[in-house]
């Protein structure tokens, strides 16, 4: 059957990357929980997706800036909470139905990988008991291949979009996606496009196909067997798969 991923937690129904947002889609039946990690100059590892505040916080400028002080002083829009760690993010899932987590490293504002995040998020899922139903996830191939050096006991997972295959075409990059990383997640234009393609290089039970957020598109991908799928919805995916006749082949 078809695995379903609460993008950001589910960030089409609750503040996305949030505490409350992780404890609300942890009631829900999803297979798996996705949500991003930045490196500060201070040293934290915290939870939000943009390189740069303005979108989701009621605040301004760089991400990997902030301090601690300053940080715990953010406010996400739509919550009375702070931009949270990646150790408070953790805490949740200890203890709690063995959900899976998608745990996708980003980059700074001009795109560049933080050094040592990979070592650095690898740490904290085994500090947290969590490396066993963790995927360390990016677009970039380079720091998947540093995940698997520094941690090669986690899995890994390769997102694709248009932007990120540019450079070395779609086919060679998800075949070295496909080489380095058990699950290869592909955005869903690419992937219809690319169909054949794609299932001729990975099986379908390795394919996780984003972000499915309409009746429609959520139907035709659950009957197309893919291993996953993504969606800021995650009860309207979880509701469709319900009433699907998905049989996850």
């Amino acid at each position: 059957m078809t695995k379903i991923v609460g993008h950001r937690g589910a960030r089409n129904l609750w503040p996305e990357n949030s505490l409350e947002g992780f404890r609300r889609t942890l009631e829900l039946a999803v297979d798996a929980i996705e949500f991003d990690v930045h490196l500060t100059d201070a040293g934290e590892l915290i939870v939000i997706h943009d390189a740069t505040l303005e979108r989701t916080v009621e605040s301004a400028g760089e991400v990997r800036t902030l301090s601690t002080a300053e940080r715990l002083a953010t406010r996400l829009k739509g919550a009375e909470e702070p931009i949270p760690t990646l150790d408070e993010v953790l805490s949740l899932f200890v203890g709690t139905r063995p959900v899976d987590l998608h745990v996708e490293l980003k980059a700074d504002v001009s795109g560049v990988p933080y050094e040592g995040l990979e070592a650095l998020a690898a740490a904290a899922l085994r500090r947290h008991g969590l490396a066993g139903r963790s995927l360390l996830t990016s677009f970039n191939l380079d720091v998947l291949e540093e995940c698997r050096r520094v941690a090669p006991e986690i899995g890994r997972l390769c997102s694709i979009n248009a932007k990120s295959s540019e450079k070395l075409g779609v086919t060679t990059t998800i075949s070295k996606a496909a080489a380095i990383a058990d699950i290869v997640a592909i955005e869903k234009s690419l992937l219809a496009t690319n169909w054949q393609e794609v299932t001729a290089i990975a099986s379908r039970d390795r394919l996780c196909c984003w972000a499915l957020n309409d009746e429609e598109a959520l139907e035709h991908w659950l009957g197309q067997g893919v291993g996953w799928i993504t969606s800021d919805d995650p009860v309207l995916a979880l509701s469709i798969r319900a009433g699907s006749r998905d049989t996850g082949v």
